[in-house]
């Protein structure tokens, strides 16, 4: 194979011992699987090095997501071409299969935003069951901004893969729980306040936002056919928009009133 055409994996973690194995089997068919730790306190990282993965090591500090270490991931990456999998994500044989012909095309994008399949309450969820993850990529002038909810800058056009394509997908293995995405929500609106530092948001913003959102949700995506687990799932996303808001506002008044 031309090198140029080689294919890293590269791996975020930290404690992530419940679906690494799994995920690492899926990817150990690629040129290289990178493991970049933040200082798990599990078996993470007897794991990766049992299925002979390349580790190295980001500072875990009090960072609350993976986003601060991502950049520095890739650009650890051996290969010219990256594919950025979560630990709890599995890779089909069909999406890698995709990816290593893409590479070989002369009009393959810089970028490739790759379907993943989700689920909640035990099961995959029309509202959710697809989301676009901008996740294969050219390392070489990659940067994946710090914070959470964030894509990473690729230099180049990018394209989607469209989820009618069999089993070309990453596979979700995580089952959110609402205390789950309750935590999230707080840890989360916190990081990413800095989106919002240039919205002026007043009382219209804290009606509309959730509003929208749960109506995308519930109707557009067609979570109302999921019965319980698409109100549960459209209502959580309402309330995530309705602390961003609040939250972006409360910052605002404490900065105007020093």
């Amino acid at each position: 194979m031309d090198k140029r055409n080689k294919i890293s994996v590269v791996i975020n973690t930290y404690n992530a011992e419940r679906h690494l194995a799994a995920v690492l089997q899926s990817v150990k068919d690629f040129d290289e699987v990178l493991v970049c730790d933040m200082e798990s306190t599990d078996g993470t990282l007897e794991i990766a090095r049992e299925q002979g993965c390349r580790i190295v090591s980001f500072p875990k500090k009090n960072y609350v997501n993976a986003e601060p270490a991502r950049t520095f991931a890739i650009q650890s990456a051996a290969s010219p071409w990256v594919l950025v999998v979560d630990a709890d994500e599995i890779v089909t044989p069909e999406l890698r299969s995709y990816l290593y012909r893409r590479v070989e095309e002369p009009s393959c994008p810089a970028g490739l935003y790759i379907p993943r399949l989700n689920r909640f309450f035990g099961e995959y969820t029309r509202s959710i069951a697809y989301d676009h993850q901008l996740r294969f990529f050219k390392r070489e002038g990659t940067v994946w901004p710090p914070h959470v909810h964030t894509f990473p800058k690729v230099d180049g056009p990018t394209e989607r893969i469209s989820p009618s394509a069999k089993n070309v997908r990453l596979i979700h293995l995580a089952d959110e729980s609402v205390s789950d995405l309750v935590r999230k929500t707080n840890s989360y609106t916190d990081d990413e306040l800095y989106k919002r530092l240039d919205r002026h948001y007043g009382l219209w913003a804290l009606f509309w936002r959730p509003f929208w959102r749960f109506f995308r949700n519930y109707f557009l995506k067609l979570g109302l056919l999921d019965g319980q687990a698409g109100l549960v799932r459209a209502g959580m996303d309402a309330f995530y928009q309705y602390v961003l808001v609040a939250k972006t506002i409360e910052k605002k008044k404490r900065e105007q009133s020093k």
